[in-house]
């Protein structure tokens, strides 16, 4: 089976500026995959590609193993880029009646997304009286409309409060579940490292960095222990002095989670009091300000 997404050397070019930039990037299937960047790192430009929005100077792009035709690449895709779009004067059931009837849906299908969504006791107020939140909600009713195998979502938790923004993350990952993928971008670091599976890092329209949340969590060991120079010292005899770091009263290790019970070991047989051994976790935003340098230089 193909992967639902797939690039190859994908480019745009807006004269001298580069957008992106010969980017390679794979979605595999059933993944939630979290897409990150500083403010005009070219990522919102790639979404755009993706859906045929915006042509690719060069390159290529493949949506289910599909190279050519809009209209068969996007057969199975939900997209909410940039923020939904509805009649203002129509209710929110309304508004997904026309997209579901352009689209050949049936009008059962309204009821469901609304219930996923969270959205069905507002379903007949005009769009015009909704929060920006209660609008992210219906934008992304509308992109499960045609019960799509790739959602592709940009910013999706926009204006939702903290207990809304809980639901769509359990939403997506419920999605998820279920074998469908999706590719988000998302400023909110902290909520791309709760509900994703694989986060890729883009700067200056090029892919920087790309790991798991898995990867990104084990990121070597904490120790606190008495007395922390001694500490210290048989810890650097044991893995090189090079992989310990004193930070305040704890040392950080750059060693893999498995080599804990070793250490603790050898701490405690060179009478060493061992108070907190544990896994330490990168901090997903100091590692995206680290790759990308936290900058912005004018385009999505």
């Amino acid at each position: 089976m193909s992967d639902p997404v797939e690039t190859n050397a994908l480019t745009k070019r807006y004269g001298d500026l580069v957008a992106v930039d010969s980017l390679d990037l794979v979605v595999r299937q059933g993944e939630v995959y979290g897409f990150l960047g500083p403010n005009g790192a070219g990522k919102t430009t790639t979404l755009r590609m993706l859906l045929g929005l915006i042509r690719p100077t060069s390159g290529d792009v493949r949506l289910f193993g599909h190279a050519s035709g809009a209209g068969r690449r996007l057969a199975g895709v939900g997209a909410l880029i940039e923020g939904p779009g509805f009649y203002p004067y129509l209710s929110g059931r309304d508004n997904l009646r026309v997209l579901a009837r352009h689209a050949g849906v049936g009008r059962g299908r309204v009821a469901e997304v609304l219930d996923v969504v969270d959205l069905a006791e507002r379903a007949g107020d005009r769009y015009s009286t909704y929060s920006l939140g209660m609008k992210q909600r219906l934008g992304l009713a509308a992109a499960l409309l045609k019960d799509p195998g790739l959602l592709i979502l940009d910013e999706p938790t926009n204006g939702l409060d903290p207990a809304g923004m809980a639901d769509i993350r359990a939403v997506i990952r419920g999605l998820a579940d279920e074998g469908r993928t999706v590719l988000l971008s998302s400023h909110l670091l902290g909520e791309v490292q709760q509900i994703c599976d694989r986060v890729g890092m883009i700067s200056r329209g090029q892919l920087v960095a790309e790991m798991s949340v898995a990867e990104l969590r084990a990121t070597g060991l904490l120790v606190m222990a008495d007395p922390i120079d001694d500490a210290r010292a048989r810890v650097a005899e044991l893995v090189g002095a090079d992989r310990v770091r004193v930070d305040g009263d704890v040392l950080r290790l750059d060693v893999e989670a498995a080599m804990a019970a070793t250490i603790n070991a050898e701490l405690v047989h060179s009478g060493v009091s061992v108070r907190e051994l544990r896994p330490a976790e990168a901090d997903l935003e100091q590692t995206f300000l680290e790759l990308t340098g936290g900058g912005s230089r004018g385009t999505r």
